[in-house]
Order: structure tokens, then C-alpha cells, then sequence
């Protein structure tokens, strides 16, 4: 019987055993896998498998993450490439237009000689000293040395660009000047007008062209009273100046790095230091200069190859005649003192109007607030009996007669 009973309690908590059991053994293989990162994938079974069945664990590589390709800076938009000026060979009877002068004028006849590389009856020949001037006659002295360079070259033209050294002192005896001090100016004027009447006395034309403005606002004050000097010096020996100042600044007058270019295209014109030139600022000093050049060389215009006097042997066309003027019949303008265009001096209104007859029932009605009497029948005669109408009378004498 003792055994049947221990039978039967074992029987009984067979169950609570079997369950106590599988949650050990869960913990024990939860215990087990808890750090999945620190285990290794496990490629065989385990009891947990045997008793719990299900798809095994697996760790996925964590996915890789390509860095955003950064975006490609789009290349700034170059301006566009100028044209290539066809270039000619220049004939052996071309005319030679001499430039002469400092850096200055080195960059001008660069200018001049791209506006004229078309032109084979046209040569730019420079013959400048980039460190000369007015002040330093001992490092080249002008006006010694222009009369031997016109008899080699012989030019039909001279254009002369001279200043931009200047602003020094200079030896006046055995003082030397501060820049723009009386004695200073005095003897500057001097020297430029030795130029002048050198050119003068060769009795070949010559343009002086101005300085432009620079990038030091004492420098530009300078350039400007050196300027009015080569004006004047230009004038009084027969020759012509060239104010460039405009081409160089702004509506304001101040001196600009970019500007507009020969075609109002916006260009540098100037370099960093606020003195040089760029290659389209040469063009733009020479731009200046063609007018009054193509003048002298007797050109029909800037450029053109066709001159005014024909050459030798070569025969000369008559010139077409002139075209008869265009008569237009346009309506005179109405004058405000004439307004009917018959000669009258008054305004239409001017008269007074004339004075109104005061017995009249509409002024008397105005005036005087009387209105007139209103007619028999009308809807406004309110008299009782009402009269007869002037319509209806001679019907009534007719039926009496009847």
C-alpha cells in the first residue's frame, strides 16, 4: 500500500517535473545565446532546437552605406573667344603711323595695330620707351629724339602718349622740385611744349592722346592737370588731343577695373595694380584714336581700306550724282495764338458773350423765379374749368353753325 501511494505522488508530480524541466532548459539556452554579438553563428543543432523546433537565428551583415557623391561644381561660363582678326601682309607703300611715348603708349600701338590688321595700307610702328617721360630727360629726352625717329620712319602720322612716369621730383637747375610745385609746373610746361614745336617743325601730323585714370585717387588729381598741359601743348603746335579719361570710369566719374569694351560688352580693362592695361583696354585706347587718325590718313573710315586719294595709274570713278531730296508735305503745327489758322489773334472764347434778353420766360424764370403761363391743356394747367384748347374751338363754331 506505501508503495501503491508513492506511486501514485510520483504520478502526480510527474507533470510539475516535466515542466520545471523545460524551463530550465529554455533558460538555459536563452542564457546561452544571450550575447549574439559575442558569439559565433552556430551552424549545428541544440537541445533548445530538439524540443522548441523553428528556423535558426541568422545575423545579417549590417548593410553598407555608400557615401552621397558630392555634386559637381559646374565650370564657370567662359566668355566667349574673340574672333581672329585676320591678319594681311601690309604692301610696301603702306603708310606708317609712328607711337611714341612710355608703357602707355607700348599699349596703344598694340591696339592700334590689332583696329588696322585688316588694313594692308596701314603699319604701326611703335618706338616707345616704357620707362621715359618729361621729368627724367637723362633716361630719354624727347624732344632731342623725336625729329631723328620721324626722319627713319617717316610717318604719315605721329601719335604721342607720355605722362604716366611723372609724378616725381624733378632736377630744375641744381634744385630739385616736388611734383606739381610752381617751379615744377613751370618747367613741365616747358618740356611738353619742346615737343610740340618739334612735332611742329617736322610738319607731320600728330595727335597727343591723354592719360587715363588710375587706381590712386592722388595719382588721378595729377593726371587730370597734366592732361589740360598736353591739351594745351597739342593746340599750340598744330596738333590734336585725344581725352580718353571717359573710357576708364564710371557715370560717377570714378576709375573702374571692368567696363565696357569697343562692342558695350563688360570686360577688364585694367590690371590689378590700378595702372596697367589688359589687352582689351590697349583696344579700347586705340578705339579713341581711330576716329581722328583715320582723318589725317585721309580713310573713309576706321579701318577701311578704300583712301581718298587714289593711287597712281589707278583709274578714279566718277562720283555718283546726288540724289534728288525727298519732298515730304507735312501739315503746319497749330500755333495756340492761332488756333483756326486764319490769322486771328484771339482764342475761340476770348469775346464776351452778348447779353441775354431779360423779358424772355427763360430768363425771366432764372432772374426773377416767374414762370411762364401754361398753356390751355397742357398737362400742367391746373385752372378750373379748363379752357379751351386753341384745337378744339373751331370745332365747336362749326357745330354751331351746323
Amino acid at each position: 500500500m506505501v508503495l501503491v501511494a508513492r506511486i501514485r505522488q510520483g504520478i502526480r508530480r510527474a507533470p510539475i517535473l516535466i515542466l520545471a524541466l523545460a524551463v530550465l532548459v529554455v533558460t538555459a539556452a536563452g542564457a546561452f545565446h544571450a550575447p549574439a554579438f559575442a558569439q559565433e553563428e552556430s551552424r549545428g543543432w541544440s537541445l533548445r532546437d530538439l524540443l522548441f523546433p523553428r528556423r535558426s537565428e541568422r545575423i545579417e551583415p549590417p548593410v553598407e552605406v555608400q557615401p552621397r557623391p558630392k555634386p559637381k561644381k559646374k565650370p564657370k561660363p567662359r566668355p566667349p573667344a574673340e574672333p581672329e582678326t585676320p591678319i594681311v601682309e601690309k604692301t610696301s607703300d603702306a603708310r606708317v603711323v609712328l607711337v611714341v611715348g612710355d608703357f602707355l603708349a607700348g599699349g596703344l600701338a598694340e591696339g592700334l595695330d590689332t583696329a588696322f590688321a585688316d588694313n594692308p595700307a596701314v603699319r604701326i610702328v611703335a618706338r616707345s620707351n616704357g620707362s621715359s617721360g618729361f621729368v627724367r630727360d637723362d633716361v630719354y629726352n624727347w624732344p632731342a629724339q623725336i625729329k631723328s625717329l620721324i626722319e627713319t620712319e617717316k610717318p604719315a602720322a605721329v601719335i604721342v602718349m607720355l605722362g604716366s612716369n611723372d609724378r616725381q621730383q624733378m632736377k630744375v637747375g641744381d634744385v630739385r622740385e616736388q611734383p606739381r610745385s610752381e617751379n615744377w609746373t613751370k618747367e613741365y610746361e616747358r618740356r611738353t611744349d619742346a615737343l610740340g614745336k618739334a612735332l611742329q617743325e617736322t610738319k607731320v601730323p600728330f595727335l597727343w592722346v591723354g592719360m587715363p585714370a588710375f587706381g590712386v585717387s592722388k595719382m588721378n588729381s595729377d593726371m587730370l592737370a597734366f592732361n589740360d598741359i598736353y591739351h594745351s601743348a597739342a593746340q599750340s603746335h598744330g596738333g590734336e588731343f585725344v581725352d580718353v579719361w571717359d573710357g576708364f570710369v564710371d557715370e560717377n566719374g570714378a576709375f573702374v577695373t571692368s567696363g565696357p569694351d569697343i562692342n558695350g560688352q563688360p570686360v577688364r580693362l585694367r590690371s590689378d595694380d590700378g595702372i596697367n592695361v589688359t589687352k582689351a583696354g590697349k583696344r579700347k585706347l586705340a578705339f579713341y584714336t581711330e576716329k581722328p587718325l583715320a582723318k589725317i590718313l585721309g580713310l573713309a573710315a576706321p579701318g577701311s581700306i578704300t583712301t581718298v586719294s587714289a593711287p597712281a595709274g589707278a583709274p578714279v570713278e566718277a562720283p555718283k550724282p546726288a540724289a534728288a531730296p525727298v519732298i515730304v508735305d507735312r501739315t503746319a503745327p497749330m500755333l495756340l495764338g492761332d488756333p483756326a489758322l486764319d490769322g486771328g489773334t484771339e482764342l475761340l472764347g476770348a469775346a464776351q458773350p452778348a447779353r441775354a434778353n431779360p423779358n424772355l420766360p427763360g430768363e425771366k424764370l432764372i432772374l426773377e423765379g416767374k414762370a411762364p403761363a401754361a398753356s390751355p391743356g397742357r398737362a400742367d394747367d391746373f385752372t378750373w374749368p379748363p379752357k379751351p384748347t386753341a384745337a378744339a374751338q373751331p370745332d365747336t363754331a362749326a357745330g354751331v353753325n351746323q
